[in-house]
């Protein structure tokens, strides 16, 4: 074992310690992954389909949220080369798993793969949960605060992402790539396809077209489910990596291993809950390494933390950080990178700013 004071703080030092057997990933273990979790996916669209009591309907939802997750987690490493070898396959497969989240496979792969993993947690460089200065905020329009305290809130992780994530960066933004234009325009035509054939199919009844039926399937089976999945997804992007105790870094401080070891949080969730959630709380190894499959995350996690246990960090609830997160992560210090609040960062010089107060919880 090799001493702390040998140990050098380089991304390429961590990596070298991961065994081979962490990046072991055969493929018929990952169909099966795939499968398996298709299979949840079409028993939560059946039930939804044909459930009323209204209170089976929202954790049929929240269900949903979470399949469409595990199916996203298999999209994912698809997309970083990690569940296959083969890149046929792998586009394939990470296709049919991304479509049900309504992500584009090569648009997503472009913003996640270079941006997210080559600049985590860098100002000017990270676009997921990328925080804002007081004197940006200051200069934000009213509408666009309230969004920012909206979505900095406890309530707003599906918000954020749903807007600033899906929106802006899957459907407004293209990537400079011609696959990336393939793979949005199919997302697209699945996206608008089955949510006219949940409302046409749903409205359908022996006497005619219901268009009130039609919408309530709509927004049963197609859009809550979509929200909820939302709601999965920016939370857990969030307590990834954001903590009052670590520090955004500007370029000339940031490194690689600041980054994907420091900035990076590891969270030992509920075995259900990780059942269908797929080791994505185990998160640095994955950012050290993207090539090692979900399912070998928790080995990879331990190889790391025999040399390197000092710098990882880890944490036991998921909730009770996301809360404590959201009621103290507003805006960056510019000087420092570190996060305030609102009442920090304006300290009662802004007169302007104790209305909108409310609008953060």
């Amino acid at each position: 074992m090799k001493k702390n004071t040998e140990l050098k703080e380089t991304l390429g030092s961590v990596r070298e310690i991961i065994s081979d057997s962490s990046f072991e990933n055969p493929t018929y273990l990952g169909i099966a992954y795939f499968i398996r979790d298709l299979f949840f996916f079409s028993v939560t669209i059946f039930l939804l389909w044909n459930t009323e009591t209204w209170y089976y309907l929202p954790f049929l939802w929240a269900f949903a949220g979470m399949i469409i997750a595990s199916l996203f987690i298999i999209g994912h490493d698809a997309c970083h080369g990690s569940l296959f070898k083969s890149e046929r396959l792998s586009y394939w497969i990470g296709q049919i798993a991304m479509l049900p989240s309504l992500h584009a496979y090569n648009q997503w792969g472009y913003g996640h793969n270079r941006v997210h993993h080559g600049h985590t947690i860098k100002v000017k460089g990270d676009f997921v949960w990328h925080p804002v200065t007081p004197e940006q905020y200051k200069n934000f329009g009213i509408f666009r605060k309230v969004f920012h305290r909206l979505s900095w809130s406890a309530f707003g992780g599906g918000i954020y992402y749903l807007v600033e994530i899906w929106l802006k960066g899957m459907v407004l933004f293209t990537a400079p790539m011609k696959e990336a234009l393939r793979d949005k325009l199919l997302m697209l035509t699945f996206a608008f396809g089955s949510a006219g054939a949940v409302f046409y199919f749903g409205g359908n009844t022996p006497n005619g077209f219901d268009i009130g039926l039609g919408t309530w399937f709509f927004l049963k089976v197609w859009l809550l489910p979509f929200i909820s999945w939302n709601y999965f997804i920016g939370v857990t992007v969030y307590v990834h990596h954001i903590r009052p105790e670590v520090p955004w870094k500007e370029a000339d401080e940031w490194t690689p291993f600041y980054g994907q070891m420091r900035g990076t949080v590891n969270y030992h969730v509920p075995a259900l809950l990780n059942f269908f959630m797929h080791n994505i709380f185990i998160h640095s190894p994955h950012h050290v390494h993207m090539k090692i499959p979900f399912y070998k995350l928790g080995q990879a996690l331990e190889e790391i933390k025999v040399h390197y246990g000092a710098y990882v960090v880890e944490r036991k609830s998921v909730w009770k950080d996301y809360l404590e997160s959201t009621s103290k992560c507003k805006l960056m210090d510019p000087d420092t990178g570190r996060w305030m609040t609102y009442s920090e960062a304006f300290n009662d010089e802004d007169e302007s700013e104790p209305e909108l107060e409310t609008a953060a919880t």
